[in-house]
């Protein structure tokens, strides 16, 4: 048995969740495994992002969101809603004062508080809907290609809208 990994970078937006479609850069790795028959799993190592498999949507808002990732976006938000206080106003009980003075001894604290604004850890809807959705998705590799009809595509999500960050997803290709 063979295994390929990468990891490549990406860049979430902020202010409303970040679909980013990777399904170039899966087929592009499985292509550069050089296995023919397998499994790809494709992995987000964040807590508030999820890997996702979803049908190709050409229709758009104005904002350049496809209407199905529009239609999820609106449905979580009715499980989960935007976190905008700190408790209890925000309705979550996360952040609390543990996890705040947590955070606040981190050597790369600026990464998570920036300017100290700890409003920057209201994120708890986007821990949640990640965690509904999930950190990974596993496909079959067939024939060196990425088994999926032609309407069917791959994105990583990142649900935390508190500021635009550097992501990274992994792509693992195993087999023969």
């Amino acid at each position: 048995m063979s295994v390929h990994l990468e990891t490549i970078a990406l860049m979430s937006h902020g202010g409303t969740p970040s679909y980013l479609n990777v399904t170039a850069e899966v087929k592009g790795a499985i292509a550069r495994s050089g296995i023919t028959t397998g499994s790809c799993t494709v992995i987000s190592p964040h807590t508030t992002c999820s890997v996702f498999f979803e049908e190709f949507v050409h229709d758009t808002l104005p904002d350049g969101s496809e209407y199905l990732q529009a239609d999820l976006d609106d449905g979580l938000a009715r499980i989960f809603p935007n976190q905008t206080a700190p408790q209890p106003e925000g309705g979550y009980r996360y952040p609390g004062p543990k996890h705040y003075a947590e955070v606040e001894t981190w050597p790369d604290v600026a990464v998570y508080i920036p300017d100290g604004d700890r409003a920057q850890l209201l994120n708890a809807e986007a821990h949640l809907r990640s965690t509904l959705l999930g950190s990974s998705q596993v496909f079959a590799v067939e024939d060196g290609a990425l088994a999926v009809g032609v309407t069917g595509y791959i994105y990583f999500v990142d649900f935390d809208r508190s500021r635009p960050r550097p992501r990274r997803c992994q792509i693992l290709v195993m087999g023969e």
